[in-house]
Formats: C-alpha cells, sequence, structure tokens
C-alpha cells in the first residue's frame, strides 16, 4: 500500500479531524501523517482554550502524558548501549532503594497493607515492559490502598516518595500497567549523573529538531500553550485553568512529564521508522530500534486498564479481543487491527487523549493530540481511530 497525493489525503483526513470539532467533540485536534522521508499529512483544528481565539496548531504546545515513555525508553536504551545501564542486570545494582520494595502480601484487619521479598529482583526489561510488579494508583484499588496507607503521594506530584509504590506481584509475572518507565528513567539519571531531561535535551532532542518538547515549559512554549479540558459526567467540557505538570519536581517523570507538539512528536516517530537516524543524526543503532520494537512479553496479554478515578480515566482497552504485547515501551498488536494497522506495528498514548501509532511496514506513522481528561474520552479516542482508519482507507483507495 501506498499513501495517495497530499491533496487527496487532506481531502480524506480534514473531514474526519475537522467534525470532531464542529461536532464539540474537543476543543481542538493536531494531527499529523508522516513517512520516512518526511510530512504527508498535517493541521489543525479548533482552539488552545475552550472559549479563546487562539487557534490550535501542530505547533501547539501541550502535556503529552505518557507518550512520553516512548521518549524515556529510547534514551535509557542510549544508556544500554553505552553500558550505562543492563537490560537484565538487578535494577537495584544502580538504584539499591529498588530492592527494599515488597510485593504486597495482602492486607490485615486495620487495612494496614502486609509486604514480601520478591521472588527475584527487578530487572530494567521489566521496567521497560510493565512487567515489573509496579502499577498506578488510578488504575489499582490496592495501589490506591497502599498509598493511603503509607501516605505515598500521587504519580503526578514527581515526588521522590511516589516511587516507594508496592510492587503488586512478583517481577515478569504478568503484564500490569505502572511506573516502572518513571523508574527506568531515575536509573538513568543515577547511572549517568544527569537530569532525565538533560539526557533527553542533549540526545535526542536537540539532534532531532524537537526544540519545543521538555519537561519545564519555557517562555517561547508557554506562549502556544493549550489548556487541558475536563469533560464531566453530563458530557459537558470545560478548561482547567491551574492543571500543570509541577515545573520544580523533585525527579522528572519519565513516565508522562513531557509537554510536547504533535510536529515535534511526528519527527521522533520517523525518526524510529528510520531506525534510529533523521536528518542524518543518528540517535539509536537501527539494531536497538529492532530490539524495542519487537515483542518481550510472548507468553503475557496487555491488559485493559480499569479505572479507579473516573475524573482522569475511563476504562479504556485498545481493540478489544486482539492480542498485543509489548516492546521496549511500546504496545505491539499481534493481529492487523480494525483500522488497517497491521500486526506487528506499535503504539501508545497519552493521558491527556494524546495516541500516536508507527507502522515499520508501511513505513508510516501518525499522531493526534488534544488536551482533555478523562483519558479514552468516549468521543476522542474514537475519533483518533477514525482518523487512523481513514489513512489505511485513503491508501486502499477506497
Amino acid at each position: 500500500m501506498t499513501l495517495p497525493e497530499p491533496a487527496a489525503l487532506r481531502a480524506a483526513l480534514d473531514p474526519v479531524l475537522s467534525e470532531s470539532v464542529s461536532a464539540g467533540e474537543v476543543p481542538g485536534i493536531a494531527a499529523l501523517v508522516v513517512d520516512r522521508g518526511g510530512t504527508v499529512y498535517e493541521n489543525a483544528f479548533g482552539v488552545r482554550t475552550m472559549g479563546g481565539q487562539a487557534p490550535m496548531g501542530t505547533d501547539t504546545v501541550g502535556w503529552i502524558a505518557s507518550m512520553t515513555k516512548a521518549i524515556t525508553g529510547a534514551a535509557v536504551m542510549q544508556a544500554v548501549e553505552r553500558g550505562l545501564l543492563d537490560l537484565d542486570a538487578p535494577a537495584g545494582s544502580v538504584a539499591p532503594e529498588i530492592d527494599t520494595i515488597g510485593v504486597l502480601d495482602g492486607f490485615d484487619p486495620e487495612g494496614t497493607p502486609r509486604f514480601r521479598p520478591p521472588k527475584r529482583p527487578v530487572t530494567l526489561r521489566d521496567l521497560l515492559t510493565h512487567t515489573s510488579g509496579f502499577s498506578y494508583e488510578r488504575w489499582s484499588d490496592d495501589v490506591w490502598r497502599c498509598h493511603q496507607a503509607l501516605g505515598i503521594p500521587a504519580n503526578s506530584t514527581c515526588k521522590l516518595a511516589t516511587l516507594r509504590s508496592p510492587l503488586m506481584f512478583d517481577p515478569g509475572e504478568r503484564w500490569e500497567y505502572g511506573i516502572g518507565i518513571d523508574w527506568a528513567g531515575r536509573l538513568l539519571e543515577i547511572a549517568s549523573g544527569r537530569k532525565l531531561g538533560d539526557w533527553m535535551r542533549d540526545e535526542i532532542l536537540a539532534p532531532l529538531g524537537m526544540d519545543d518538547t521538555a519537561f519545564r515549559i519555557g517562555d517561547a512554549m508557554r506562549a502556544r500553550l493549550a489548556k487541558m479540558h475536563q469533560r464531566d459526567a453530563t458530557g459537558a467540557i470545560a478548561p482547567l485553568p491551574d492543571f500543570e505538570i509541577p515545573q520544580e519536581p523533585e525527579f522528572e517523570m519519565g513516565g508522562g512529564g513531557l509537554y510536547s507538539t504533535a510536529a515535534d512528536y511526528a519527527r521522533f516517530l520517523r525518526m524510529i521508522l528510520n531506525r534510529g537516524e533523521l536528518d542524518g543524526r543518528r540517535v539509536l543503532r537501527a539494531e536497538t530500534v529492532a530490539q524495542m520494537s519487537t515483542d518481550q512479553i510472548p507468553s503475557l496479554e496487555v491488559q485493559p486498564l480499569l479505572t479507579r478515578v473516573p475524573s482522569l480515566s475511563n476504562d479504556a482497552e485498545f481493540f478489544p479481543g486482539l492480542s498485543k504485547g509489548w516492546g521496549l515501551s511500546f504496545m505491539i498488536n499481534r493481529a492487523q487491527a480494525p483500522t488497517g494497522r497491521p500486526a506487528g506495528s506499535l503504539a501508545w498514548a497519552g493521558l491527556s487523549n494524546c495516541y500516536y501509532w508507527i507502522d515499520p511496514a508501511n513505513g508510516i506513522a501518525g499522531v493526534f493530540v488534544s488536551q482533555l481528561l478523562p483519558f479514552a474520552d468516549r468521543l476522542a479516542l474514537p475519533r483518533f481511530l477514525a482518523f487512523e482508519k481513514a489513512v489505511y482507507d485513503a491508501m486502499r483507495g477506497r
């Protein structure tokens, strides 16, 4: 399959996205489709902030939440290439404090959690593949209960104490979405002696020309910042004027702390499509990208995310009933998806209803950025999937 000419692709995709804004589904959307050679589709619709006049653009800055994970994964794999980290060595050899975290072994009658030592140490591979035992409080009642009992702050506070969250199972036993990639970023900081954001800037973002991507919102970025919005139980949408990831964090949240733009993120996607290189700048070895893109959990399944905080996330699953694995920071669909995405493609998302996919077989990738809670929004997620399907339909001449 090949992409149609830009004018034909625009004619196919613009209505899908503009309809979302005109129907009031989201205040604004920015989206791009890229191939290995460059951008083949780029457009934005709506406004940065509901009730405002500033238009949404592909250079609009927003919180990309867990789309941060893929960039952190790339940074960590650079450290693996350089011998600073080892995928299969105990993580405690770099951060001894991780060895003091136990596996939840139930609660006593007063609600105090009980713990036991894990059967084996957590490794960096476990952390990158969400098989370490760490989970998120927003998708786990047991993690929430532990945090309340032990006074552990929410992940979004970017406090080091949040990394003390307990293990929910023994490493390698199952897949469960969690703070593993926050820990992976922390290992990189310890092993390199550099802050995660500094490493990213020097080793990935600057070489790729991603000048609008950072944990800290600079003045130029803030001038183009979109507000986060919230859909309430009645379906009404309103801005969240005070929402912002901490700008003076105790640790830079490798699992979800970056701000970026759709255009910047598309450059990262093109680097992955080009096996670690973009515009003559190599940031990862080709064999490293191949390893990151390979299913690391063939005997396990990516599981649905069942919310316990409906204001932040709905229950979420991509392509229910389709077998899905995980690479070194990407979800991998094991069969063709209903949108047309082929087996072996890479993808993930951010809590703010940001989504991307990478299709190495056809050499294309797409990114869709909005700023809306809760995650897996009942209108925004289907719109992203309709956008993706329209790309594949256009490639088939439909």
